[in-house]
């Protein structure tokens, strides 16, 4: 049976019901249990039915915060570990790049570490320079990690769950933008493996891949460009980047011969520059020309939701973009 959940409530769900099969699983964050019920509202109601053993409140200190994360995963538990913002997780960047990335390798694979990180991203109405960052691209670099970045509420349910019983840490982005988005979600247990990416929309004429909340302005811009120039835009969202479903972007290309990749983390050493590469590496003689990346400016996100929108792409320049690439 399938019934529709917000973005908010199927992560909820699929917290509850690892939570519920196996007492090691816990979330641990700033305001996540008593009182506030997390920044966005997704742990509401866990605190009350789990208690202080598996919802634990933290003083803000986020690097004292993923410490407990990484500590509780080597002796078997299974931590969800919540900063407030991704922005935030920058005080705790050693505990990602030199412990919890190399735990594995440097064990001798004697240890395995269950351990999620949430990061809620990205924009959302001028939340300003410190709140409102897309910082996919710095985690993409650190070998030992995984990243997803779901953006429906049926993915965001099964790649947490798949998350949750990963053995390896897993860095998972959610876009504020997303939280109240509605979508079906099935009842009955799944989860979503990763590397596994999912066609958004189909099409013949041009390939987007596009990472995040992007996906939702990709299919925007399609539907107006299939309303303007009657073209039929595929658009791909990986679900995951790390690992990346090179596959799929491959069949697309040899369809659409055509590539432009879609981020909203700034454009310079972002997402769309490694998964550019990978493409030129793979499927150079699939293309009509060099692929084309669209993000947001090489700037401070401003406080002004005027200046932001200025920043960040929309569906107006996402369109300007593609019908100056193809001359429309």
């Amino acid at each position: 049976m399938t019934r529709d959940l917000t973005y908010a409530e199927a992560l909820r769900e699929a917290m509850r019901e690892e939570m519920e099969k196996d007492k090691g699983v816990f979330l641990v964050g700033e305001d996540v249990g008593q009182g506030y019920r997390g920044c966005f509202a997704v742990s509401t109601g866990l605190y009350e039915e789990f208690g202080p053993y598996q919802i634990i409140d933290t003083p803000i200190s986020e690097n004292t915060i993923l410490g407990c994360g990484i500590g509780a995963s080597l002796v078997g538990m299974k931590p969800i570990v919540e900063m407030m913002f991704a922005d935030f997780v920058a005080v705790a960047f050693d505990g990602i790049l030199n412990q919890a990335a190399k735990v594995r390798m440097m064990s001798a694979n004697q240890y395995k570490l269950n351990l999620v990180i949430r990061l809620p991203g990205g924009s959302k109405n001028g939340t300003g320079p410190q709140h409102s960052q897309s910082l996919e691209s710095i985690f993409m670099s650190i070998p030992g990690i995984k990243i997803a970045c779901p953006v429906t509420p049926y993915d965001a349910k099964g790649l947490l769950k798949e998350a949750i019983n990963h053995e390896d840490p897993v860095i998972f982005f959610e876009h504020k933008k997303l939280y109240s988005l509605k979508g079906p979600v099935p009842e009955e247990e799944y989860k979503i493996p990763f590397g596994v990416a999912r066609i958004a929309r189909e099409g013949k004429d041009l390939t987007i891949i596009a990472i995040s909340y992007m996906v939702n302005v990709a299919l925007e811009a399609a539907e107006i460009l299939k309303e303007k120039h009657n073209l039929e835009i595929e658009v791909i969202d990986p679900r995951t980047i790390v690992p990346f479903d090179l596959e799929t972007v491959g069949k697309s290309l040899k369809k659409t011969n055509k590539a432009i990749i879609i981020e909203e983390g700034i454009k310079r050493d972002g997402v769309g520059a490694e998964i550019s590469s990978l493409i030129m590496e793979n499927f150079f003689d699939y293309l009509d020309f060099p692929v084309k990346r669209i993000a947001s400016k090489n700037s401070i996100i401003p406080m002004s939701p005027r200046l932001e929108k200025a920043v960040i792409p929309n569906k107006e320049s996402v369109v300007k973009e593609i019908e100056d690439l193809l001359i429309l």
